[in-house]
């Protein structure tokens, strides 16, 4: 079952190379080219040796044409080895290229589901360890395979006419070499498996413990963090030592066989010249020849490592593109103008089949209305907004938008139709104009501004040492969080969808800050259908529906005041808020 993966980890990289057959057909010329250069500078030795007689016997115009001869057939055989490596690069580097356009791209289809189970550092891995590793085992094996089958063959043509008894030897040596790599590559290739696995988790492990540094000093888990660092560091260590030394084997295993054979060629060319059956240029010429048949089984065995190392890789690679897609619905038609209207009806979903999170959950929003969703930590808030935006798939009943099914709508065109504040900030590297406007690159200055001034950020963009081109980082550089925030707020400004989802939009940014955003929140939600989740039951007072939802269930739903009223699970909710907010102005006090 293994070798079969591998097989057809190494088919589909050939379809690859299938793509650029103009530079492989050069490649195959150049190969052949270089190779008869090679092959004829024996014969020409194997000349000038014979008309080297003995000391004052030897014929130096017959020499300096043989020598003149070999000069221009290695010359010749340099500039085409020279091309091969040329055209064989540029195959495995545009194979390279097409790889990481097509994972890119993939990744970019793929359901959050894929991302909630694989490690970021292991995806980011397989970006580049794995594909450069591909890269290197096609340069080397693309060149040793093309000059290895010509070399071969027109080598053994050469010995089969100086001496058929010697180019026995060298077949049964070739055979000997052949089993013995075959055995050991084959013990090898878990091995190699399991250096690419180890390679994927050191790199998630690293990004993340990167990316958390406050995290990791503010619980002064240096110590810990670089135990467990040190533990997949040494697992692949380990890992990666026993694969390069069983991989490392096959070498200088295959070469003992061809020193042995080279002992056993010279001796049997001994007796062959005491009886006058061949030469002694005809033996310098065959162990020549047994050298350059030999080589390309060396060769071969040299690079199996890396050869191995690739199909491990490969196999990673392919098994990202073979995921299952994020697919629109066939026919699916170009949503109109959004009007708001949503409808969840009998709505079921489990993250896992053995823990159901929503069953048989029902809500009709009107367009316009703002909705509030609060309820404890995994109540399925935010499932439900998944769910909304088709991040992942119902397992039972339905939602509609304006009356239509999202199932049977593109994702691009529903996904349009909302805009996102989340709790957690992403920003990429560039500057702040960029940032905001991300989701409307082709707004004007005066309208990035004016969704800075509304999100409340403008003074502090003003106060930067570059304004709005000031760079920063993908973390947001020395931005605070709630300036990250605020960018993120003037971000969904600026584009102006006509639904909103507000998920814990304001949890990073100080009261005073909040007061404005709320302000500016209200205006851009006037018209819109908005849903907003909070913890903090002050902000929702407003809202035309509450919901108070627990296990995946709605409990309660109602106005602000509808549901005090009922002092009910959002009453006491809201009361222990309202009662620890006292305690700590009585404490500030």
């Amino acid at each position: 079952m293994l070798d079969m993966k591998k097989n057809t980890a190494w088919q589909r990289c050939l379809q690859y190379l299938n793509r650029y057959r103009g530079y492989f057909a050069l490649s195959m010329l150049s190969a052949l080219i270089s190779v008869i250069a090679s092959l004829l500078g024996p014969m020409y030795i194997g000349r000038a040796v014979d008309v080297m007689v003995g000391p004052g016997n030897v014929a130096f115009s017959s020499l300096k044409e043989i020598l003149e001869v070999l000069a221009g057939v290695y010359v010749l055989n340099s500039f085409f080895s020279w091309t091969l490596t040329y055209f064989t690069n540029e195959i495995s580097y545009q194979t390279a290229n097409r790889l990481r356009h097509e994972l890119f791209a993939k990744l970019n289809k793929l359901p959050l589901r894929f991302f909630d189970g694989n490690s970021h550092g292991d995806i980011v891995s397989r970006f580049v360890n794995d594909v450069d590793t591909i890269s290197d085992g096609m340069v080397q094996g693309m060149a040793n395979l093309l000059t290895g089958v010509v070399t071969v063959f027109g080598a053994l043509g050469f010995m089969l006419f100086i001496s058929g008894k010697m180019t026995g030897v060298v077949m049964l040596s070739a055979i000997a070499t052949y089993y013995m790599a075959r055995f050991i590559t084959r013990r090898t290739q878990n091995l190699f498996r399991a250096q690419a696995k180890c390679l994927g988790l050191l790199n998630g492990y690293a990004e993340e413990s990167i990316a958390g540094q406050n995290i990791i000093k503010a619980f002064t888990h240096e110590e810990k963090a670089f135990q467990s660092f040190q533990e997949l560091n040494q697992m692949l260590y380990e890992k990666g030592i026993r694969a390069q030394f069983f991989g490392s084997l096959t070498n200088p295993t295959t070469r003992l066989v061809n020193n042995i054979t080279y002992g056993i060629i010279g001796v049997i060319g001994g007796v062959l010249t005491i009886l006058g059956q061949i030469t002694v240029g005809d033996i310098a010429s065959f162990l020549i020849y047994a050298s350059l048949f030999g080589k390309p089984f060396n060769d071969l065995t040299a690079v199996f490592t890396q050869l191995q190392s690739a199909a491990a890789s490969a196999q990673r690679i392919f098994h990202v593109l073979d995921e299952a897609e994020e697919e629109n619905p066939a026919g699916s038609e170009e949503m109109p103008a959004c009007l708001g209207k949503i409808s969840f009806e009998h709505v079921s979903f489990a993250y896992t089949s053995e823990r159901p999170l929503i069953e048989d959950f029902n809500l009709e929003v009107e367009p316009g209305q703002t909705i509030a969703i609060v309820g404890q930590t995994g109540a399925g808030k935010t499932t439900m907004v998944n769910l909304l935006m088709r991040f992942y798939e119902l397992d039972q009943g339905s939602i509609s938008l304006d009356g239509r099914d999202i199932r049977r709508m593109s994702r691009e065109e529903l996904r349009r139709c909302f805009g996102m504040v989340l709790q957690d900030t992403w920003l990429f590297t560039g500057t702040i104009r960029e940032n905001i406007a991300y989701g409307m690159p082709e707004a004007s200055e005066a309208q990035i501004i004016a969704a800075a001034k509304a999100a409340d950020a403008h003074s502090f963009i003003r106060r930067l040492p570059q304004g709005y081109d000031t760079l920063i980082g993908e973390s947001g550089g020395s931005l605070s969080q709630g300036q990250k925030q605020l960018l993120t707020i003037a971000r969904v400004m600026l584009a102006a969808p006509p639904l909103l989802i507000l998920d814990e939009a304001t949890s990073s940014i100080d009261t005073r800050t909040e007061l404005h955003i709320q302000a500016a929140f209200q205006r851009m939600m006037q018209g819109r259908t908005s849903f907003v989740i909070a913890h903090r039951l002050s902000t929702i007072r407003q809202a035309d529906k509450i919901i108070v939802m627990e296990q995946g269930h709605i409990l309660e739903q109602g106005t602000h005041e509808e549901l005090l009223s009922r002092n009910g699970a959002y009453a006491r909710l809201y009361k222990s808020q309202f009662a620890q907010s006292a305690v700590l102005e009585q404490s500030a006090c």
